[in-house]
């Protein structure tokens, strides 16, 4: 199959390649910047950039692998210019949109077709290695479902299918859980390094660890902490010394929606529960203002 990708990003350019591997021929990618085109060289060698217009004209496969804010308009865009043609199959991969984004190309009668792999992405070969297996999200009508699922497969991926009115949901979920988790994990780094902790990632490696893969495997079955032990003096101890306000912020509210589900499962008692809210938010202006 002639694939075109827009555009020569980390995504687009990985995905490119693994399918290159599978013998697609890849008959243009566009590149906006130095870095894409350094990136198409070395992934995708021997792969023109083109301009969009072109790669959509002549491909039977379009992968748009832009942002998210850009994809509506890129879509739109094209439609306008009438390069969408019945018979083609357009991709997109990007995370919080089903198939309506794609709804100018499918009023010429294109065939449309969501998917998002659930990794992040470093644009370099090493990615190619960790598609193996990769969870992709697969959003599609029909026929397009097998379609999906075997492009997933041909990539290496394991396809899951999500409806298109839970994208959003999706895609939140996966933002929260692992975007939210770097900001979190480096703010526990800065803290240690305040302290003079030379190698704070090895140090927090195993704890991180173990408290991971227990939540993935049993969910907050295994939580642990002062919180779950109703600790008022070691949090407020905490509160003390938590300087940065970012950090004191973020303490704060992980550790009320912690209180929260303490006490919904029955580990934490409610008074207790209530007055550990209390002190976590004692002294915030903002107070969020009355912790339920």
């Amino acid at each position: 199959m002639k694939i075109g990708i827009i555009s020569a990003g980390k995504v687009g350019s990985v995905l490119g390649a693994a399918l290159r591997s599978k013998g697609h021929e890849i008959i243009g990618a566009y590149a906006s910047s130095e870095a894409s085109l350094d990136r198409l060289e070395l992934l995708l060698p021997g792969v023109p950039a083109l301009p969009v217009t072109e790669i959509a004209q002549r491909a039977e496969l379009v992968l748009l692998a832009v942002p998210d804010d850009e994809l509506p308009g890129l879509v739109s865009g094209l439609a306008k210019l009438d390069i969408w043609k019945p018979s083609r199959i357009v991709v997109h991969t990007a995370g919080r949109f089903g198939t309506e984004v794609l709804e100018p190309a499918a009023r010429a009668g294109a065939m449309c077709l969501a998917i998002h792999p659930a990794m992040t992405f470093t644009g370099t070969s090493l990615d190619l290695m960790r598609l193996q297996g990769c969870p992709f999200a697969v959003t599609a009508a029909g026929i397009m479902q097998t379609v999906g699922r075997a492009l997933v497969g041909e990539m290496g991926g394991e396809p899951y299918l999500i409806d298109n009115a839970d994208r959003e949901t999706y895609h939140a979920a996966l933002t929260h859980g692992a975007n939210y988790l770097v900001t979190l994990v480096t703010q526990a780094r800065r803290m240690l390094e305040s302290i003079g902790m030379e190698d704070p990632g090895q140090y927090l490696r195993p704890l991180l660890t173990a408290a991971l893969e227990g939540a993935l495997s049993s969910g907050d079955a295994l939580l642990t902490g002062p919180i779950v032990r109703g600790d008022k003096n070691t949090v407020a101890g905490h509160l003390s010394v938590i300087k940065d306000p970012d950090i004191l912020r973020v303490y704060r509210a992980l550790g009320t929606a912690t209180a929260n589900r303490a006490r919904d499962r029955k580990v934490l008692p409610a008074p207790i529960a209530r007055e550990l809210r209390l002190l976590l938010h004692s002294g915030d202006d903002e107070s969020e203002n009355n912790p339920q």
